[in-house]
């Protein structure tokens, strides 16, 4: 076993008890540092920590990573390990993720079993959909080659310690947009005189409700969410200014670059439409995860080798995941670990009042151990 449940427990606790957010998790980071460092291995600290551990005499190196931050919530769950960070709550898992991967550092440090180097990747801001692309940027892929790297999540709801995943998209893109509409603001008795942006910005949120409903594939999977409309109006006071702002997930790079230029055609037809103005910004943050398929492969057959429940050609995930940085550099594996199915356990991600299941830390510390020795295998 990768190392005693109560260890990782406490240890699980103690990160859930101090979340951090996004670029902001130094307490964390040091932790993690520390740990790695009482273990003999090779640590790195830059915008993550990196873990670095070697054996035998092989040349091969794969990565795995955990990410580390928290989100902007106030926990309402009544365990005695609630965050003691007003707001700020562990409500995605990281804490339990960080927690499997230090298990199964401690434990092939203690017994290595293979033959090459483990690149243990902690890393900041997933939530963001920023932290993947600073570690790239700061050079952790140039400083310590890899020839695969691996993620695992929790997944609520699903069975406790069932791996599921899939070859090719495992997760969708999310792109943030925000439309700004500049009419004529006026008196509410006498809308003719104006050009109220409200009734243009309604307009324009039921057109671009049709780019999935009528300009994509049925089964695509794409999404187009406005999730805030903002205008200047008041009481009697028609607004002339509005913003709207939301959300899109793809599962197709094509769909993505297609809803955004029908987007941008729609926002301008509306607004010259009305004799107004309009702008669009759209950013794409997190691109589509995609798995490789030897890298996929061997999770599906250490999965099953372990006796784990397998799931081995699982829908893709709506939600979108900064791992796919990762994957788009290196040879990939993103896979999904069941978190149980009752209580605060199966409570959706980033819900107050959820709890990664203590449960699955010691399957998900032995997944990592079994894994590195399945990809890096000693010589016979």
């Amino acid at each position: 076993m990768a190392s005693g449940p109560d260890d990782l427990i406490t240890l699980r606790r103690e990160f859930h008890m101090k979340p951090e957010l996004g670029f902001n998790e130094e307490r964390t980071k040091a932790r993690i540092a520390r740990f790695l460092r009482d273990l003999g291995l090779e640590v790195h600290e830059g915008i993550g920590v990196i873990g670095i551990l070697r054996a035998g005499q092989g040349n091969r190196a794969i990565g795995l990573r955990a990410d580390m931050d928290a989100l902007p919530i106030h926990e309402t769950g009544h365990h005695d390990h609630v965050s003691q960070a007003p707001g700020v709550m562990h409500a995605c898992g990281h804490d339990g993720h960080m927690t499997m991967l230090l298990g199964a550092a401690k434990a092939l440090a203690a017994d290595p079993g293979f033959d090459g180097t483990v690149v243990f990747l902690f890393q900041p801001n997933e939530e963001h959909g920023l932290g993947a692309r600073a570690m790239i940027d700061e050079g952790v892929l140039d400083r310590f080659p890899i020839e695969e790297v691996y993620a695992i999540h929790n997944l609520p709801g699903a069975p406790l310690g069932q791996v599921s995943t899939r070859k090719g998209l495992i997760c969708s893109s999310e792109s943030l947009f925000e439309i700004r509409i500049e009419g004529q603001g006026g008196h509410a008795s006498m809308p003719q005189a104006g050009r109220d942006a409200i009734t243009i910005g309604a307009e324009l949120v039921q057109a671009l409700q049709t780019i999935v409903s009528r300009k994509l594939p049925p089964g695509a999977g794409a999404v187009v969410s406005v999730t805030e409309f903002l205008t200047d109006g008041q009481r009697n006071v028609l607004p002339g200014q509005a913003t709207l702002k939301g959300d899109v997930r793809a599962r197709d790079p094509q769909d993505r670059e297609t809803i955004e230029a029908l987007m941008r055609q729609m926002t301008q037809g509306i607004a010259t439409a009305h004799g107004i103005t309009a702008e669009m910004v759209f950013n794409t943050e997190f691109i589509e995860t995609i798995n490789a398929p030897e890298p996929t492969e061997a999770v599906i057959e250490t999965a099953r080798d372990m006796g784990c429940e397998t799931l081995p050609d699982r829908p893709p995930m709506s939600f979108s995941e900064d791992f796919a940085h990762f994957a788009a550099a290196v040879p990939a594996c993103f896979l999904l670990m069941g978190n149980g199915e009752e209580g605060p356990n199966a409570q959706p991600l980033h819900s107050s009042d959820y709890d990664f299941n203590d449960a699955l830390l010691p399957i998900g510390a032995d997944f990592w151990v079994a894994l590195v020795r399945s990809r890096l295998p000693k010589p016979a």
